[in-house]
Formats: structure tokens, C-alpha cells, sequence
């Protein structure tokens, strides 16, 4: 059965206190950066796959998108973007984005942030993603770097005073499951190396456009941690076309 940490009471309630989700994209650190990547949306169909609160889903609605399906594995998610995201083209939709089936060529702009990490197997849906988008449709997504993945328990080292040694890197050619644990809660994710994921976009006929490590904005660095961000890359930011 796939997890869905985020129909859990607590879970939801400890995310729902997360700067991204009280302000939006404008409190989201890569989102500076993933805007820029963004394609045109006027007259476009689009779907977003795991889209939680629904905030892209809004954004594209915003720039005048014709449809856009947000698709999440969540109840309780989707419930919070029909609240704060709704529009007349914008539709929901509670469903996995593994058991999702669409006819071939059915979308200009697929979307995902922060979700792909919680795919136990990419290539099945990079393949279904591929066959979703029209002849030059675009796929943006986020997702937590390899090197953020990689060793599992996602924390720092300390020193015994509690001050930040470095970040641990390691079983990074190991790929699969993870025992992460985010909001203090224990989460299951999904490591794959950088290599994997953009080889599986070009094995599926995807021709990459962009690849960012976004830093954190300068107008962010006053949040408490938010230096520190500077020591190791904690998301990456990937853009495609279909040929």
C-alpha cells in the first residue's frame, strides 16, 4: 500500500505550520528559482501531480491555463486546496499518481513539486508522464536531491555542544527506500541518484531544459537554518520537453 503520511492528524497538522503553507509559494526556498523555469500556461491543459494545497494548481489557473487537474494522494490535502485554491478550470482529484491513466497525449504541462521522492518506481511513471504530453509539452518538477537522500535520516552531524558538523552522504549508489524522518514524524522516501533521473527523462524521449540547485533567496536568509541551507543542496529543479 502506497503511504500517505499526510491523511494523519498530526502529520497534517504539523505540515499545515510549515512556512510553505501558510504562505504559499512566495514561502517555498526553491520557488524564486522554479518560477523562472515555468512555461507559458495561457490556453494550456495541466496536470499537477501530487499537488497538496494546490498552490501551483492556482498559479497556473492565474496565468490563464484553459484546465488544470491536481492530483494527490491525500484527502486531506485536496480538501485544503479546494478551501484556498479553487478556480473554474481547476479540478481535483484524490487518486495516486502511480495508478493514474490518461490517453496518450492528453496534456501540454505536467507539474509536480516535491513529491517524486515518495515514488517507489520512477521509470513506469516518467514512461506514463512521457506518453501523457503532447509533441513539445513540457515537465517541470522539484524534488529532494540525490544528496539530501542519499544516507536516509536526513538530520546533520553535531558536535557535543550541538553546533552543525556537516551533512552525512553516504549509500549513495544504493538506490530505494529510506527511513527519512520529516516534521518528527518517521516518513518512508525514495532515493535515486541524479543520474537516474535525468536518464530516465532522455530514455523517454524527454529532452532536458533546465537543471537547478536552487540556493536559498537572499530575502530568506534571516530564518532561523536557513544559512545553513548553503552547505549542501537540499532540492533539485528539472525542466523537459517531449521531441
Amino acid at each position: 500500500m502506497k503511504e500517505n503520511k499526510y491523511d494523519n492528524e498530526i502529520f497534517f497538522q504539523k505540515y499545515s505550520q510549515m512556512l510553505r503553507s501558510q504562505k504559499g509559494l512566495q514561502g517555498a526556498g526553491e520557488w524564486s528559482e522554479l518560477e523562472k523555469i515555468l512555461p507559458d500556461f495561457c490556453g494550456k491543459t495541466v496536470l499537477d501531480l501530487g499537488c497538496g494545497y494546490g498552490w501551483h494548481c492556482k498559479y497556473a489557473a492565474d496565468h490563464k491555463a484553459a484546465s488544470v487537474l491536481g492530483t494527490d494522494i491525500s484527502h486531506r490535502m485536496l480538501q485544503k486546496a479546494q478551501e484556498i485554491n479553487s478556480a473554474p478550470q481547476i479540478q481535483y482529484q484524490c487518486a495516486a499518481m502511480e495508478d493514474l491513466q490518461f490517453p496518450p497525449e492528453t496534456f501540454d504541462i505536467v507539474l509536480s513539486s516535491l513529491a517524486f521522492h515518495y515514488v517507489k518506481d520512477f521509470r513506469p511513471l516518467a514512461e506514463n508522464i512521457a506518453r501523457w504530453l503532447k509533441k513539445g509539452g513540457q515537465l517541470v518538477f522539484s524534488v529532494e536531491h540525490p544528496v539530501f537522500t542519499s544516507s536516509g535520516p536526513q538530520d546533520w552531524y553535531y558536535d557535543e555542544k550541538g553546533e552543525i558538523l556537516h551533512f552525512p552522504v553516504d549509500n549513495y549508489y544504493y538506490q530505494g527506500p529510506r527511513k527519512a524522518v520529516f516534521l518528527g514524524e518517521p516518513v518512508v522516501k525514495y532515493h535515486r541518484t541524479l543520474t537516474t533521473y535525468l536518464n530516465t527523462l532522455l530514455q523517454n524521449g524527454l529532452t532536458l531544459q533546465h537543471i537547478i540547485e536552487p540556493q536559498p533567496p537572499a530575502e530568506m536568509m534571516d530564518i532561523p537554518g536557513m544559512k545553513d541551507e548553503m552547505r549542501r543542496p537540499m532540492m533539485l529543479l528539472v525542466s523537459a520537453i517531449k521531441d
